[in-house]
């Protein structure tokens, strides 16, 4: 019987695979979202980092009844929230032109670090 877990990567790894994600999806949806450069992907996938870190466990919890009354939909608003203050500390460089937006960011990153976590779980067992 096989068992399998996510990994969980290291901080670094985690900025950098944000990093790249951002770019790519500033290239994907330009009526949604901008990053002006690499530097500034670079700092914003930093910041939310701390962010993930320090405000979002807060912001879960806080958010805990609603996320019970919508089987965990509301966890990608609270995920949403952090990725917008996110772009309010980083500046003009990294912006949304929304919170939908936003919201449709945010739940594309779930899926892609879902799946590259899912990926490099499968490499690591075989």
């Amino acid at each position: 019987m096989k068992v399998y877990t996510l990994r969980q990567f290291g901080f670094f790894q985690t900025v950098l695979i944000n990093t790249v994600i951002f770019l790519a999806l500033a290239g994907l949806l330009p009526q949604g979202m901008y990053v002006e450069s690499i530097w500034s992907a670079l700092l914003a996938a930093l910041v939310l980092g701390c962010l993930n870190a320090l405000v979002r466990p807060v912001l879960h919890i806080l958010a805990l009844p609603l996320t019970l009354l919508t089987f965990g939909l509301f966890g990608f608003v609270v995920n949403a929230s952090v990725l917008w203050l996110t772009s309010n500390i980083v500046g003009s460089g990294f912006h949304f032109y929304g919170f939908g937006w936003t919201l449709l960011v945010s739940i594309i990153m779930s899926f892609v670090n879902l799946i590259i976590s899912s990926y490099f779980n499968r490499e690591q067992k075989s």
